[in-house]
């Protein structure tokens, strides 16, 4: 896939990020890109991408310049199932976390020793805390290198971030125990101290904060590889998708068989697919038939039988015959591809909660070091001491690390889109979760919504005698060499029901009329009643009643005789699927008002919504009418929904305040929507509207307890209630917590 689209005057980028360790990087990095003349960048640092839309006289390389000037790493994504970089090197997503996970062992393994000497005074023997110096120095130093180095970073470009905060409240607790060390009493042999792990005012002036400065190091770090750990976890839905496609392909070239590459295929290339394979991109078969597993697209575990002429798409499954196939869409274009983009352009937008995050914390930091600054010359003024002045301004600056209002948004969306990925539900954007909870009315579009979208024959009513076996045969045969769609729907309904079905003789098209021939030597007559009538075969009563009413509800209705008499009424219409009725009693659970819209006869339209339990209908709307119906919906006040599949949706569902489009339909319609349902089961809508809610109210209950924690922990810190040590367990676990209730979207049903 390639990582440049649009028109010529504007082009996209999406840039891989590195050096990020919190939400404000991502906010500095987008400001700077913004600065740049024609640039429009969003910086997610969840995801560590940046999507960068730029004009001409900018290029990719430019950006990379101007996001390294700020510190910062960044370059060309990975392609997709690739391991290299698009600059050619290589990349290996299983040490991603290796370096984070040595310094966090390290920091470990060192400072436990140390916490439990300053803790426990049993522990405190002759010299301890030399020993103690011994072992959190590397804590600090190597293990909290990176918050340190992004530390000065962040000062050469005159800002702050969370890791200022981080790396001057651990070096100032390093500092201060080294002057208490080499230039204080606390270097004296025989010297202990009692820990209380309790929250109160403490005079620091005889201790050391050796055990703060390698215990929060520690205690960020591993907020920090769970953080990093679960991010992998949460896009891994996108990882999924991408390989999923089939890494190599037999192509025929000249009349020999030769396996490729898949990504060397071309359009118009003939390939094929042996029992067993991977499609390898989206096609239309030539030659063979077969069943395909298309589970991994539809969720739908039985195989769909396909011929000559079936589209299929790549990464299904070939579960019987040899096919040849040739290549319609590759790359970028094909189904595959599309669901990926899907993905990543909804885990890379940013939400309006998640914009108020950023803005927060890239106004916190500074604020925070001045209130440490005021707190350290507060205490100093009352006369308490150097120790106590410093113990809580430490501890200011390390609760302040707003590392979970970072983490708040990014987190569910990436878990929240990764699962809807799964369940088939398509999240366009996160501004989209946001509509979701507004909504109360939802439009449904009829054919292929609602119903199949095709013909099949639901009825056959018999004249006195007769036999629905001998109808169906003779009136199936004369139809099936008809291409009429509703011909082809009794054609396939006979065969399904009595098996083979001989051929037919003779055969005429009669225009407008029906058709006629001869079927195992009986001439059959299949039309309208006026056909038969021609040949002097009246319908009898009971038939003329049965044909009118089936007209009456919508349906359409044909005659069948030969011989010299009417022997049938062969009802066809455009089934309701079996899931629909079930959907709209979930969609009403959900406080929504259904409307069925169509552009069918007012009948037909009516028939459908009662069985469905619909009350609301708007029937024998053109396509360009159906915008206008969701304008008027608007007008009254409603916030709409809108549920559609074709061509003639694509403009409904753009202005609806949320459009779902089935993944069955065409491509107009899922690009114009905000919600792609994968499989054509309308009862995923209601689950896509319930996933989409569950995901926002998660954002704002982790937007609530990282606010809440912030403002309730401050002050403490101020007073000196907080040593530095609990600061830091209480700001990795606010980290955690958020993350962790991110999770649990994971277990949506």
């Amino acid at each position: 896939m390639s990582p440049l689209t649009g028109d010529r005057s504007q082009d996209t980028v999406e840039l891989s990020i590195g050096g990020m360790t919190c939400a404000s990087c991502a906010n500095r990095i987008e400001r700077k890109l913004n600065k740049l003349d024609g640039v429009t960048a969003t910086v997610n640092y969840a995801t560590e991408k940046a999507k960068v839309t730029f004009g001409e006289g900018v290029d990719p390389q430019t950006l990379i310049a101007e996001i390294e000037k700020t510190g910062y790493t960044a370059a060309l994504p990975v392609k997709p199932g690739s391991g290299t970089q698009q600059d050619g090197s290589q990349t290996d997503p299983a040490d991603e976390l290796r370096p984070l996970r040595q310094r966090l062992v390290t920091s470990v393994v060192l400072a436990v020793p140390v916490i439990a000497m300053a803790m426990i005074p049993a522990l405190q023997f002759t010299n301890w805390q030399w020993l103690s110096l011994v072992l959190a120095a590397p804590v600090v130093a190597y293990a909290g290198w990176p918050f340190h180095r992004a530390a000065w970073t962040n000062l050469r470009h005159g800002a702050a971030t969370m890791d200022t905060l981080v790396s001057l409240g651990t070096l100032a607790a390093l500092g201060w125990s080294l002057w208490a060390l080499f230039l204080g009493s606390a270097g004296t042999p025989g010297m202990t101290h009692p820990f209380a792990f309790t929250i109160e005012r403490t005079d620091g002036s005889g201790n050391i904060y050796l055990e703060a400065a390698a215990g929060v190091t520690a205690f960020i770090l591993a907020g920090r590889y769970f953080e990093a750990r679960s991010k992998r976890r949460a896009g891994a839905a996108l990882r999924a998708l991408l390989e999923l496609g089939a890494k190599d392909v037999t192509v025929l070239r000249d009349g020999h068989e030769i396996r490729v590459p898949s990504d060397q295929l071309k359009v118009g290339d003939r390939f094929m697919v042996r029992p067993g394979e991977k499609i390898a991109t989206d096609g239309v078969i030539e030659e063979g038939s077969s069943a395909i597993d298309a589970s991994m697209l539809t969720g739908e575990s039985v195989p769909v039988e396909v011929g000559p002429g079936a589209a299929v798409t790549g990464a299904t499954v070939n579960a019987g015959g040899r096919l040849l196939i040739r290549a319609t869409r590759i790359g970028a274009d094909t189904q595959l591809a599309q669901m990926a983009r899907l993905v990543e352009d909804a885990q890379t937008g940013k939400a309006a909660v998640q914009r108020l995050a950023d803005r927060v914390s890239g106004i916190f930091v500074p604020i925070v070091i001045a209130l440490a600054v005021g707190t350290l010359g507060y205490w100093l003024g009352t006369g308490d001491g150097v120790g106590a002045a410093f113990t809580a301004a430490v501890a200011v600056l390390i609760i302040a690390c707003p590392c979970a209002l970072g983490l708040a948004t990014p987190t569910a969306l990436l878990v929240g889109t990764g699962r809807g990925a799964q369940l088939g539900i398509l999240i366009k954007g996160p501004e989209v979760l946001e509509s979701t909870r507004k909504i109360n009315t939802v439009v449904l579009d009829k054919t292929g919504t609602v119903t199949e979208g095709k013909m099949t024959l639901t009825g056959v009513h018999l004249a006195d005698g007769e036999d629905a076996t001998e109808v169906l045969r003779l009136a199936g045969a004369l139809e099936h060499a008809s291409e009429h769609p509703i011909a082809q729907a009794i054609a396939r309904g006979a065969a399904e029901r009595v098996g083979e079905l001989p051929a037919a003789e003779d055969f005429a098209n009669l225009e407008g009329l029906g058709v006629q021939g001869i079927v195992d030597g009986h001439a059959v007559l299949v039309g309208r009643p006026a056909l038969l009538a021609e040949w002097s075969q009246q319908l009898p009563v009971e038939l003329e009643r049965k044909l009118q009413a089936a007209q009456a509800a919508g349906r359409t209705a044909v005659a069948a005789g030969w011989d010299g008499k009417a022997r049938a009424v062969l009802v066809v219409a455009d089934t309701i699927k079996p899931t629909s009725a079930e959907a709209i009693r979930r969609l009403r659970a959900l406080g929504l008002r259904p409307v069925l819209l169509t552009g069918d006869n007012a009948a037909v339209a009516r028939s459908v919504a009662a069985e469905v339990g619909i009350d609301e209908v708007i029937a024998e709307v053109l396509p360009a009418g159906k915008v206008d119906v969701v304008k008027r919906l608007q007008a009254e006040g409603r916030s709409v929904a809108m549920v559609g599949d074709g061509v003639n949706d694509a403009a409904a569902l753009a202005q609806a305040d949320l459009g779902l489009a089935m993944g069955t339909g065409t491509d107009a319609a899922i690009e114009a929507s905000d919600l792609t349902l994968v499989r054509g089961d309308l009862r995923v809508a209601a689950d896509a509207i319930r996933l989409s809610r569950r995901t926002l109210a998660t954002i704002r209950g982790n937007l609530f307890w990282a606010f809440a924690y912030n403002v309730a922990a401050l002050p403490l810190a101020a007073l000196g209630l907080l040593n530095p040590m609990i600061a830091g367990a209480a700001m990795a676990f606010s980290s955690v917590f958020v993350v962790g209730n991110s999770l649990r979207l994971r277990g949506f049903r």
